[in-house]
């Protein structure tokens, strides 16, 4: 089941500090960010068997859809302070990204083709 979470943040009159730490089971494996995303593609459309991702907006805005237990989530990002937790046999599709976006994605587990789900359930 998909969660959305509010990261700790601090902030002053220098600016602020957003903490991700203690969120995903074990290590944190594997980054990478999304960004450059043409006006209406999508992006992902598929769910992993064991990997947990953790979704961070760090600029600008995108909507992510998570089917999960004959279910259907609608999550707008659009704060760097925002994170989306995909568990594993959650299905989603990443659209509507601003062109400004840079997703962040932070996963627990390295890339192995063979965990990707790509029919929808």
């Amino acid at each position: 089941m998909p969660q959305l979470i509010e990261l700790s943040t601090f902030g002053d009159p220098n600016g602020k500090l957003t903490v991700f730490e203690k969120i995903l089971p074990g290590d944190i494996k594997r980054a990478f960010y999304i960004y450059g995303v043409p006006p209406g593609e999508q992006r992902a459309k598929h769910g992993h068997k064991k990997t947990w991702n953790a979704l961070i907006p760090v600029a600008g805005s995108c909507r992510i859809i998570v089917t999960s237990n004959d279910s259907e989530q609608i999550f707008y990002l659009n704060h760097p302070a925002q994170c989306l937790i995909i568990q594993p046999g959650d299905w989603h599709i990443m659209d509507e990204f601003s062109s400004d976006a840079i997703l962040l994605v932070l996963s627990n587990e390295y890339y192995d083709k063979e965990d990707y789900v790509y029919q929808k359930p």
